[in-house]
């Protein structure tokens, strides 16, 4: 079984500029989404340190004798040590940034990143804020991140609000994020995929704007990762298209030869010099 994948970031309708980035790694079967959070070109900088970071340190650690930053967690699987560690290392790189330069001080971002572990037909995905992972099975979508935002947290703590209650409560402010402090708490999921499944890792310009059942039904019907993501955004920018649009799809098919396409990393467009910078704890 083999994972295919493609990307897609769309400014939406809204914004002026694009603060999401998103690498496709298919040599390594790594997938990663970030949408960055700071003042003007900030969060174009801190998104794109984040993919950048992950990708590097994946390409320095592909020889066994190489050595890591971070302790390395007995509990865990080399793969899901792997994954963590990257993005424990953009964390360090994002916050070191934001307190050398001026312009990006307070400059953070989501992360969403996937491992697709061959040997052992496990799917790994490490989050750390409100950046999304589907999956969809034979009908059926799930969410399999949980949103690091005040609601869900306000939500856990108090499962008995009500739904006037819970309205009242903003909905964009994160409480975890990249850059944020010198260290960072990681979420970490497992799966096993089958063959036909769809993976869908996303930023909330995404689910912010279409429902699980609008997103289900515009993958349903598709098996090209490409066309998926294309029309994903599209039903996005059709709702309104708030924010930063991004989807990265990952298919499974039962072809055992190494996935060839793409042969090299893909990424989103490099983002203009940063700015300014501010809080990255709200999005607005």
């Amino acid at each position: 079984m083999r994972a295919i994948a493609s990307g897609l970031t769309d400014i939406g309708l809204q914004r002026d500029h694009n603060e999401d980035s998103y690498a496709v790694l298919a040599e390594y079967d790594l997938f990663i989404v970030a949408d960055g959070m700071g003042g003007h070109r900030a969060g174009d900088v801190a998104s794109r340190l984040a993919t950048d970071s992950i990708a590097e340190f994946f390409r320095s650690t592909a020889q066994e004798d190489a050595t890591w930053p971070f302790h390395f967690d007995t509990s865990l699987s080399e793969d899901e040590n792997r994954l963590v560690t990257g993005i424990r290392v953009a964390n360090r790189r994002i916050f070191e940034r934001s307190i050398r330069s001026r312009d990006c001080a307070g400059m953070g971002t989501t992360v969403v990143g996937a491992l697709y572990s061959r040997k052992k037909n496990r799917f790994f995905v490490g989050h750390v804020g409100d950046s999304r992972a589907y999956r969809m099975r034979a009908g059926v979508i799930k969410q399999l991140t949980r949103d690091h935002s005040l609601i869900n947290d306000y939500i856990l703590a108090m499962p008995e609000l009500t739904e006037e209650q819970r309205a009242e409560l903003p909905k964009n402010v994160i409480t975890r994020a990249l850059g944020m402090q010198d260290s960072v708490s990681v979420d970490l999921v497992s799966d096993e995929p089958q063959v036909g499944d769809v993976y869908l890792l996303c930023s909330d310009g995404l689910s912010g704007m279409l429902t699980d059942e609008q997103i289900l039904d515009e993958s349903s019907t598709i098996t090209e990762p490409g066309e998926i993501c294309r029309r994903l955004v599209a039903k996005a920018n059709e709702h309104g298209g708030e924010d930063n649009i991004t989807a990265l799809v990952i298919c499974f098919d039962d072809t055992a030869a190494p996935s060839v396409e793409p042969t090299s990393p893909t990424m989103s467009p490099p983002p203009p010099d940063s700015q300014s910078g501010i809080s990255a704890a709200s999005k607005s």
